[in-house]
């Protein structure tokens, strides 16, 4: 199974799709550890594009769901 994140953008973004995948939301990671280790590098620039919340997924399942604003 691959991992791989999904992004909810904030509700007043226009991001598209090709938007969040050049992003690199959706992309495969062979381990949820590799997974992990790219979210904590492109947290900044997905934050700064406006994504507020993202989710692990292993295979079809969900594995967590995560927010991205400030708390």
């Amino acid at each position: 199974m691959a991992f791989i994140w999904t992004g909810e953008p904030a509700a007043d973004s226009d991001l598209t799709d090709d938007e969040m995948k050049a992003l690199g939301l959706g992309q495969p990671f062979e381990s949820q550890g590799d997974a992990e280790a790219w979210l904590t590098a492109a947290y900044g620039e997905l934050s700064d594009a406006g994504i507020t919340s993202v989710s692990l997924h292993d295979g079809d399942q969900l594995a967590y769901s995560m927010s991205l604003e400030e708390a």
